[in-house]
């Protein structure tokens, strides 16, 4: 694989002879004024230089073009007096179907800085990170500023009405010799009064309505976050998202979800003054006030996140669910705890990677995919450790059709032990929790991975069927003291519950979804997991998957993550191994993907996948789907921040018109 980037640096010269003078005098004169017009041009680009460094540092678009070794085009673009100028341009366009002339990409970025970086999926939520950063707020102030900001600007995946988790690395101390790094898990928990049974006679209701909501645990978690590490007030991080909240212009990813809830937001009294206020939807560039909702967060800023538990907001919240059937209650609210612990540690390659403990535990009562005298752990995060291990074991210096197809059966195995996820909070038998993230689980899995060919699904033992869970926003953070953070926040599916509060303006989250529902085998003959029932109290099943990796010698590496429900792992799983090929964060995450989940038996290309390694894929038995790398729904978006040689790089996904910031 050849990973060099072909790099154009030219300056051209102009040069303009001036004409002999006849007279001394008009010498002079014509010396003089020279002289008067360089220091009016110097002290212009005084002036000019100073305006830019005070600037977010953010960078341009080139043409995209995809290969088995490159990636999508960016540009840095620098800050005049910080770095010299470089251009990376690609010229080796490969396209895996005709689809990519009628579906553009969307243009990407990579950021470079000294200072700070914030990626998000959204330009203003990276300024409002960066803002921070500069106002003397560390990696963790910048991530709950941009988290806050993401619930307002992308209320459909996220918000105060969600949850979510969190990866914070403080740095070594003066007398410390390791970075010590936590897991804040802030997910949304069942309420008091849920059963097993309670969405038996209409599985609809986990999606729609009051019953979807459980108990949101965002503002805890953020609250926490600020209370261990926090170093502004956190008035100061949330007011610029309570002003943004008063009004904006829509963007496109926001149109786009606009349009698909059409009906609803043109004949829904809640939802009409907001989308369609006119009687037409609101479409991209329009005017959109969230007045209640910016009230909302002005009193959270003033008054602190108790107040969305307790009061006011907590009445209106419970009243509205309540009317549309469902089962919040006050007691719910105050009662509800987020879970702090050190995180799940494993390693790929030298590098420590850490991740949360989600609801994603098995009890020994599974069977593992083969006989094998280790340990399971069983989660979507320890997925992403099982993957990594199985591919370790692999010649991975480079990306052939072969470790793609490799790469794919990985994940295949990865979806079969996902089959067994619970809570571990709520698991029997905790004691007995299999192992799964182990180096010698993985290698048992390497055994039965053939190269030639793919297999039928009951190849990977998958046990149960677990429900899939949708939308997310990710924020990567890091600043100049090696201080990190990952974040992920959700409120499920598009828009959550559908339920919006016009009181308080805030939209609830339809995580009773991600619960497993007793009854009849699904289409593909799985049973739902009784790991995954509604209890009360209870964590469901989570795609989320924040990351952090560390160097060998305990450096910051990378902070990383992704939204997008299923996909999010896979997603994380390949922009880190195209880190590990030399791309850089921009080009990591642009790089077309694959995804299979075991059922159906499809596996999903993005349309800008090379075709040298297709070829092989079908050869090996894969049944490949081609799939829109810009589509609204079913995609992974990843948010980078890394550091190299004292250099932060930053990028957001173009598949969501993400944009990083830095300075």
């Amino acid at each position: 694989m050849d990973d060099t980037m072909s790099t154009k640096e030219k300056a051209i010269i102009g040069e303009e002879q001036i004409p002999q003078v006849r007279t001394q005098k008009c010498l002079i004169i014509g010396v003089h004024e020279i002289f008067v017009i360089i220091r009016v041009i110097l002290a212009g680009l005084v002036l000019l230089v100073c305006w830019w460094y005070s600037q977010p540092l953010r960078a341009l678009p080139l043409s995209s073009s995809t290969s088995l070794s490159g990636a999508h085009s960016t540009v840095i673009a620098p800050k005049l007096g910080q770095f010299e100028q470089s251009y990376h341009e690609y010229h080796d366009n490969v396209c895996a179907s005709p689809r990519c002339i009628e579906h553009p990409r969307n243009p990407a970025y990579l950021v470079k800085a000294y200072r700070g970086v914030v990626a998000s999926e959204n330009e203003e939520c990276s300024k409002i990170g960066v803002d921070v950063l500069k106002e003397g707020g560390n990696a963790v102030d910048a991530a709950i500023a941009a988290t806050f900001c993401a619930g307002v600007l992308s209320m459909y995946s996220s918000g105060i009405g969600g949850g979510g988790f969190m990866i914070v690395r403080i740095p070594p101390g003066n007398n410390e010799s390791e970075s010590e790094v936590w897991s804040l898990n802030f997910r949304e928990t069942a309420p008091a009064l849920s059963n097993k049974t309670m969405f038996s006679d209409d599985p609809t209701k986990s999606q729609w309505g009051g019953l979807a909501v459980a108990i949101p645990g965002e503002l805890r978690g953020l609250q926490e976050a600020h209370k261990r590490w926090g170093t502004i007030p956190w008035k100061t991080l949330v007011e610029p998202s309570a002003k943004l909240a008063a009004g904006w212009k829509v963007q496109k990813e926001l149109a786009r979800r606009i349009r698909i809830f059409g009906p609803l937001m043109l004949n829904h009294p809640d939802w009409k003054p907001l989308f369609a206020p006119n009687g037409v939807l609101l479409q991209e560039g329009d005017w959109i006030s969230r007045t209640n909702y910016s009230r909302t967060l002005s009193i959270i800023a003033e008054r602190g996140p108790d107040t969305f538990y307790e009061g006011p907001i907590a009445d209106a919240m419970v009243e509205k669910v309540r009317q549309t059937g469902g089962i919040l209650s006050h007691e719910d609210l105050k009662n509800y705890r987020i879970r702090v612990e050190k995180p799940l540690v494993g390693t790929y390659r030298g590098r420590k990677i850490y991740t949360t403990h989600s609801p994603g535990s098995g009890t020994c009562e599974s069977r593992p995919p083969f006989r094998t005298s280790a340990k399971l752990l069983i989660g979507d995060l320890s997925v992403i450790l099982q993957m990594l291990n199985v591919l370790e074991n692999y010649d991975m210096s480079a990306r052939t059709p072969v470790t793609v197809h490799r790469l794919v059966e990985a994940m295949k195995f990865a979806f079969a032990s996902r089959s067994k996820l619970c809570d571990p909070a709520m698991c029997a038998n905790t004691e007995c929790i299999l192992q799964m993230a182990t180096k010698e689980y993985a290698r048992e899995i390497f055994h039965n991975i053939t190269d030639d060919r793919t297999h039928p699904p009951e190849y990977y033992h998958p046990e149960y069927d677990i429900p899939m869970d949708h939308g997310t926003s990710h924020t990567s953070v890091a600043d100049s003291n090696g201080m990190a953070v990952s974040v992920t926040s959700s409120v499920n599916n598009l828009f959550g519950s559908l339920v919006l509060d016009p009181i308080t303006g805030i939209l609830l989250n339809d995580q009773m979804d991600d619960f497993s529902v007793p009854g009849v085998p699904k289409d593909f003959g799985l049973y739902p997991s009784p790991y995954n029932y509604p209890e009360p109290g209870k964590m469901p099943v989570s795609s989320t998957s924040p990351v952090i990796l560390e160097n060998s010698d305990g450096s910051f590496y990378a902070s990383i993550g992704a939204s997008g429900g299923l996909r999010i792992f896979p997603s994380v799983v390949q922009v880190l191994l195209n880190l590990g090929w030399g791309l850089h964060p921009s080009e990591a995450i642009e790089f077309g993907r694959v995804f299979h989940q075991l059922y159906p038996t499809k596996l999903e290309v993005d349309e800008t996948y090379p075709s040298d390694a297709l070829d092989y894929l079908r050869q090996a038995g894969h049944n490949i789907s081609f799939v829109d790398i810009n589509r609204v729904e079913g995609v992974g978006v990843v948010q980078v921040v890394r550091q190299k040689d004292g250099i932060f790089y930053a990028a957001s996904d173009s598949r969501k018109n993400g944009i990083a910031l830095g300075y």
